[in-house]
């Protein structure tokens, strides 16, 4: 037990949470708040391992109060029992065996479920997610994450990922909710708000923004490679959905690994503290990325040692070092007594961390769920995770309608490296264990859809980069009805890395360098096609692939991104009409690596010489917001309530549509708009607006979109603050409205 005996007013549940932080920083030494700055991790990274009495030895001598017990530097194939043990133990300790019982902060990776896991939901990665357009569904899959990761004791997910993608080489493309700032924003919003809860407690886990302020646009692609934006690209694209995350009350934000505009953004007071909390106004916590605060030394070199490094991200605004360890409590106290860093500033960053810690009630609450067994993966749980895996899937090409499959066909052929792979279809930032991963893959999920009489057969054909006797596939597609080619990418992280449980190996496809499909999987596609049975391919990939030669090759192309546990039994489904391809794209799929970059909302350009030959500057092979469906939605009327908007007023888009087949069926009204004239370059589209609708044959539905003068890059984003007025056009249904700007009244 703490020496504490329980009567000291930040033990008092009934104080407010600024009585209770200040009391227990009164009783803190300068190690004890040091501590608090410090995060450990349980793992085998490195040079061995750093296990639970290692991170206890920490507690002891350092005072560490965040841990990362659970993750890929914290053994993701050990079982729950392990997992929630460790975390049991370490709580145990900070809280039963040191002076104040201050309890540990743990945090995750779970941006798509707690999934390192394998016994969580593991629902769709973020871009996946994104295709369903439905910010709705993904704020219930945050509820379920931050319930499944409270009953194994973790209290703060590194999460949502609110970077806008603009190149599809990224390796982290999947992890975010694609390439429209408005999207973007609205969906990291709703997982803020399933995280959090309206405050958060004990039953909520702290989000946390990532990765701040732009990751998403590396130079040539390559992960954490510089990020050289103008002010105006950064304040228009890339920070628009943090301040929507930041609105929603978003508890912790982690930079980007990234320098921007020559300043490393661990180590920017510009970014962190002038932009971040006096700008933005953002008075949460800062925890760095993994070796962000390291990195200032070893790659940026804009610290000559890794004492430096520490001052500088101190002094540009980082409250907590996520892995760093005592190494970094020690530097902090060397610091200090140097008298090259303030004991006010660690006081400061202390209190937000303490302020998180009650907040989320771990003075009172601290320990693991004895029966975590039962939260992860529950039934109702995964039933969402279905919901979300058929809202996502996107019908990208059904030339003759061949999708969908009759389930009383003869004899179905299966195939692919993705065809019988739940690891690769659980994707990255989930478990990769050689066996016992729950779920049910795409071979799987098909058995489970056709009729009893009907056979299924199967050949891998190809693994991700390597023929595994192409010609047996062939022959065995050539004897039934129809073929289904699963294929794509397997397991990675950032730079498409460690290597995962594949034919391939870290350096090879998937990689930067190649955004087509390898010769492998084209061979294969080839070969099945050539006996002409109808062939369908579904795609299970973490980003966009290259894929025009598959276009022409195959009819049918479902591309399922990376699903997830449930995903193979909905593909089923959905390939055999059980279920409606429900997705939109989030993200523009370009014709080839040469056409990049590809995003729907570029801004215009002169074309100086053969302008009526120039190809054009946005040609994707399937544009942002494509999808098809089974059956034919009709856009009955499109209304609006002015033609005239000012920034203090709403426009609302009033748009009718009927179901005119005879499946049920979904549309995402979109409203893209542009600025006609302005007094800087916009772009020559932007998304302004979506709704989600679901109809059953034969129904109508009236829905009302509103427009917010703020949110359209119009009045508060323009360069300086500027109002402009002028004209705006809006694109609704294939239909166009020009619509006045009124005058600002400041």
């Amino acid at each position: 037990m703490t020496s504490l005996e329980g009567g000291e007013p930040y033990l008092d549940p009934s104080l407010s949470i600024d009585e209770r932080v200040a009391d227990l920083l009164d009783r803190m030494t300068l190690e004890e708040k040091i501590g608090q700055l410090a995060g450990s991790y349980v793992g085998t990274l490195g040079e061995g391992p750093h296990g639970v009495d290692d991170v206890i030895d920490e507690i002891d001598e350092y005072h560490v109060g965040a841990v990362a017990p659970f993750g890929w530097g914290g053994s993701p194939n050990e079982s729950l029992a392990d997992a929630v043990d460790a975390a049991r133990q370490l709580q145990t300790h900070a809280v039963e065996e040191t002076r104040l019982g201050i309890p540990l902060l743990f945090a995750a990776d779970a941006i798509h479920g707690h999934a390192y896991l394998k016994e969580s939901t593991v629902f769709p990665n973020n871009l996946g997610a994104a295709a369903t357009w439905s910010p709705g569904l993904v704020e219930r899959t945050a509820e379920i994450t931050a319930a499944e990761m409270r009953a194994t004791g973790a209290a703060q997910n590194y999460s949502p990922t609110c970077d806008v993608a603009r190149d599809p080489r990224w390796g982290r493309t999947g992890e975010t909710y694609g390439e429209s700032p408005y999207l973007v924003g609205t969906l990291a919003a709703s997982e803020v708000r399933g995280y959090q809860g309206e405050d958060p407690d004990e039953s909520s886990v702290l989000g946390t923004a990532k990765h701040f302020p732009a990751y998403g646009d590396p130079t040539r692609g390559e992960d954490a490679a510089p990020v050289d934006v103008s002010s105006h690209t950064l304040r228009n694209v890339f920070l628009p959905p943090f301040e929507t995350a930041l609105e929603e009350g978003v508890g912790a934000v982690m930079p980007c690994y990234n320098s921007i505009d020559g300043e490393p953004a661990h180590g920017s007071r510009r970014f962190l503290t002038d932009l971040l909390r006096e700008e933005l106004g953002f008075d949460g916590i800062v925890v760095s990325d993994w070796n962000g605060i390291g990195q200032l030394h070893e790659e940026h070199r804009t610290a000559g040692t890794p004492i430096e490094a520490v001052r500088q991200t101190r002094e540009a605004g980082l409250d907590i070092g996520s892995v760093a360890g005592g190494e970094h409590a020690r530097h902090v106290r060397d610091l200090i007594e140097r008298g090259d860093l303030s004991k006010q500033l660690i006081e400061a960053s202390a209190e937000r961390v303490l302020r998180a810690k009650f907040a989320l009630g771990l003075f009172e609450e601290p320990y693991p769920n004895p029966a975590a067994e039962d939260v992860l993966g529950a039934p109702e749980h995964l039933d969402v995770a279905r919901e979300a895996v058929r809202k996502s899937l996107t019908l990208l090409q059904n030339d003759g309608d061949v999708l969908p499959l009759d389930d009383d066909v003869d004899e179905v052929f299966v195939t692919g490296p993705n065809a019988d792979e739940i690891v690769h279809q659980n994707g990255g930032w989930s478990c990769n264990a050689d066996a016992g991963v729950p779920g049910t893959t795409i071979r799987e999920g098909i058995v489970d859809a056709v009729a009893d009489e009907t056979v299924v057969t199967h050949e891998p054909g190809s693994g991700i980069t390597t023929p595994v006797d192409i010609d047996a596939a062939a022959e065995r597609a050539a004897e039934a009805d129809v073929a289904v080619v699963a294929l794509g990418e397997d397991w990675y992280l950032h730079e498409f890395g460690p290597a995962a449980e594949t034919d391939g190996a870290t350096g090879e496809f998937p990689t930067r360098n190649e955004l087509s499909l390898p010769d492998a999987q084209r061979d294969l596609v080839d070969a099945v096609a050539e006996t002409g049975t109808p062939v369908v391919a579904v795609l299970v990939t973490g980003r966009p692939l290259a894929i025009e030669w598959l276009s022409e090759t195959v009819p049918a192309i479902l591309m399922a991104y990376y699903p997830g546990r449930v995903g193979g039994e909905v593909i089923g489904e959905t390939l055999f009409g059980e279920a409606e391809p429900g997705g939109r794209l989030p993200i523009s799929i370009p014709r080839s690596a040469a056409t990049l970059p590809t995003y729907f909302n570029h801004r215009p350009h002169p074309h100086p010489i053969g302008a009526d030959e120039h190809p054009p500057s946005y040609d994707p092979l399937f544009e942002f917001g494509h999808g098809l469906s089974y059956t034919t939605v009709e856009y009955e009327s499109i209304d609006l309530s002015g033609d005239a908007i000012s920034p203090d007023e709403d426009l609302t888009v009033r748009v009718t549509l009927a179901n005119t087949g005879d499946r049920r069926g979904s549309e995402v009204v979109q409203v893209f708009g542009r600025d006609e004239f302005s007094s800087v370059v916009t772009p020559v589209r932007e998304l302004w607006a979506f709704e989600r609708v679901e109809l059953a044959p034969g129904e109508r539905v009236t829905v009302e979109l509103r427009i917010s003068a703020d949110r359209i890059g119009l009045f508060e984003r323009s360069r300086d603050g500027r109002v402009d007025a002028g004209n705006l056009r809006l694109f609704v249904g294939g239909r166009t409205f020009d619509l006045d700007v009124g005058p600002s009244d400041r």
